[in-house]
């Protein structure tokens, strides 16, 4: 597609149009030039929009969709266009489908699904068979079909050596593990933050000590393996704190923090809502300020919206029945600009690509035309009419938002 963007205010700090009000011209899939009030004889299509700014496409490092098994929660097609339309120009797919992604097969027909879309699709590969924790899955075939890390989403290795050999086994290839940590023994039966908000309730609690035991236990195995690790969904001070102290020591490890662990807190529990019934638990304030704080250090290398679409049948049920997840897509922008700043907020929706091991595509003339527009300043509460997903498990309905997203281009394809 042959392009003029007009009038748009650049926010990536890697380029040299960086807070300029510019046009910008793409053709055949490359950034072409950039320059202010471009002439256009060639006749390209043009796009000019309401206080229009342009940035590097995001990429989230945690979304489930549910195909191939589950397609009534979403499908690939489906949940890739709800991903451009929320900003998205890549995503990292979870393994959590039917059957588990954990051979080279599954990871071609997950990619073969998405390759007209907009939105690039990166699978993960579960880094056991099944994501039952007892054996290592096929993970150097896996990376050779295209599985950019491996991990069992939401699920802990419980097993202390296996997470050893996984990560001395990947460094053969410069894989990444993916460990989520939340120790299932103390978790017990627990389904929401033990605090004060679980005791009033009368639910079972799960204490931050069941994350933060976890995420001492890997980052010791991390110290001893070398290799590179990475925690994603972190949700306590004390989880940060100790990555930060591991990132000191130079080992090489990564976390990623998801967008309602930022916004929300367990006091959303009050009416037993399974919509804030996630994995892990929301959490206090002060968790939620300390994250908040990882995030603006940089202890917290990326945000994702740990887009986890659910059925009303497994939803719309008593509160300890209920399954966990969210669906965050749609929501994350507007969410998230209401906590930080702008310019923090494209930084942590774009540099988990260096995790991921991703091309990244700054705006500049002669790149390739990878990025997201948006405009920062409308205020607006998010309904159900602002859900694109095919469930609508949203923990943000009701939720005060602040900017909006247009679109996206990439992969030669505008979606607004």
């Amino acid at each position: 597609m042959n392009l003029i963007i007009r009038e748009a205010k650049i926010i990536d700090p890697k380029s040299p149009f960086h807070n300029q009000i510019v046009d910008v011209q793409i053709g055949n899939k490359t950034i072409e030039k950039i320059a202010s009030n471009l002439p256009n004889p060639n006749g390209f299509k043009e796009i000019k929009l309401d206080n229009l700014h342009l940035s590097e496409g995001w990429f989230d490092s945690s979304v489930s969709l549910g195909e191939p098994g589950y397609e009534d929660r979403e499908t690939i097609s489906n949940g890739l266009i709800v991903a451009a339309k929320s900003g998205f120009t890549s995503i990292a797919l979870q393994p959590n489908s039917y059957p588990i992604i954990d051979n080279q097969s599954q990871i071609n027909f997950v990619k073969n699904k998405a390759n007209d879309s907009a939105t690039q699709l990166f699978p993960i590969g579960a880094l056991t068979k099944g994501s039952e924790g007892k054996d290592l899955a096929e993970m150097f075939d896996m990376k050779n079909a295209g599985a950019v890390a491996f991990g069992d989403y939401n699920k802990n290795m419980d097993n202390a050596n296996l997470l050893k050999i996984g990560l001395q086994y990947v460094q053969d290839f410069d894989g990444l593990v993916i460990a989520y940590a939340q120790d299932s023994n103390i978790k017990g039966s627990g389904v929401a933050n033990e605090g004060i908000v679980s005791t009033r309730l009368g639910l079972k609690g799960i204490p931050n000590l069941a994350e933060e035991l976890q995420v001492a236990r890997n980052l010791f195995l991390l110290e001893y393996t070398g290799g590179k690790l990475h925690f994603p969904t972190i949700s306590s001070a004390k989880s940060v704190a100790l990555i930060k102290e591991a990132k000191t020591k130079g080992l090489q490890v990564t976390s990623s923090v998801a967008v309602h662990h930022l916004v929300l807190t367990d006091e959303k529990l009050d009416e037993f809502d399974t919509r804030f019934k996630v994995s892990p638990p929301l959490r206090t304030d002060a968790d939620r300020k300390a994250l908040l704080a990882g995030v603006l250090d940089n202890t917290i290398d990326m945000i994702t919206s740990d887009h986890n679409p659910i059925d009303i049948e497994h939803k719309k049920m008593e509160f300890d029945m209920a399954k966990n997840g969210t669906i965050g897509l749609e929501s994350a922008f507007g969410a998230l600009l209401t906590v930080l700043p702008l310019e923090k907020v494209i930084e942590k929706l774009t540099a988990g690509k260096n995790t991921f091991s991703i091309e990244n595509n700054s705006i500049k003339e002669g790149a390739i035309a990878n990025f997201t527009l948006f405009t920062p300043e409308i205020n607006w509460t998010f309904t159900k009419e602002n859900i694109l997903s095919k469930s609508k498990n949203s923990a943000f309905l009701g939720v005060a938002m602040k900017g909006k997203v247009y679109g996206i281009f990439n992969q030669g394809k505008l979606v607004l």
